[in-house]
């Protein structure tokens, strides 16, 4: 039997409802993991760049845009176990460059930043109170990195009561075979895998249907 149909058979990999209120978030598109000169980095222009086009026409459209980051105080760094397994992640701190959101991604002032001390975006922080609040349906998940945090997020997610989108395009990783196992398991398990050109779409018919309303 094949890997598709021992999924299929288990049940999963069904389609993820679509809402009408989104909200994105961008999961640690912070220099810290997007300018290669610090250790901790991957090349993600292009990842970058597919992400600016649906925060830009989401943003255009009131839909919430949060960005994410991972900020350590130096006190934190002796007591944080994550941090004695992943030590690169030491360097991220608190009012150092390597936390800020890369300007690339076009972060606007007015954009919600969430600061985190692990993976998940939801844990130990508001976020998931601040997208109930804004009647939030269904969050799409970009960033870095697929196989870390954006997983996780995902996860957690589904989690917090959200329906999730994952466009593959948006989501970095330092090499592609965790990128690529990672976004298979999300999209059998916890979100649609799909793409920025699809998501992009949806948005619009968003739009549409909005003005239909008036």
């Amino acid at each position: 039997m094949s890997q598709a149909a021992i999924y299929h058979q288990a049940g999963f990999g069904c389609a993820v409802p679509r809402g009408s209120c989104p909200a994105i978030v961008v999961v640690d598109f912070s220099y810290g993991f997007t300018d290669t000169q610090y250790p901790t980095a991957a090349d993600m222009r292009k990842q970058i760049a597919a992400t600016r086009r649906l925060t830009d026409i989401a943003r255009a459209m009131g839909f919430p845009v949060i960005y994410t980051t991972i900020a350590y105080h130096s006190g934190e760094l002796d007591m944080l176990p994550w941090l004695k397994k992943a030590s690169g992640m030491a360097a991220l701190l608190e009012g150092s460059r390597l936390v800020e959101i890369d300007a690339a991604t076009s972060i606007q002032p007015n954009d919600t930043i969430v600061t985190k001390k692990g993976a998940s975006a939801f844990f130990g922080t508001s976020l998931a109170a601040m997208l109930s609040g804004a009647q939030v349906d269904t969050l799409v998940v970009t960033g870095a990195t697929t196989s870390g945090c954006v997983r996780a997020t995902v996860v957690d997610a589904v989690q917090s009561g959200f329906n999730v989108l994952v466009p593959r395009d948006c989501c970095a990783d330092r090499t592609s075979a965790p990128h690529d196992a990672s976004l298979y398991d999300m999209h059998q398990k916890y979100a649609d895998v799909t793409d920025a050109d699809d998501i992009y779409t949806w948005l619009l018919t968003l739009a549409r249907n909005d003005s239909n309303s008036i």
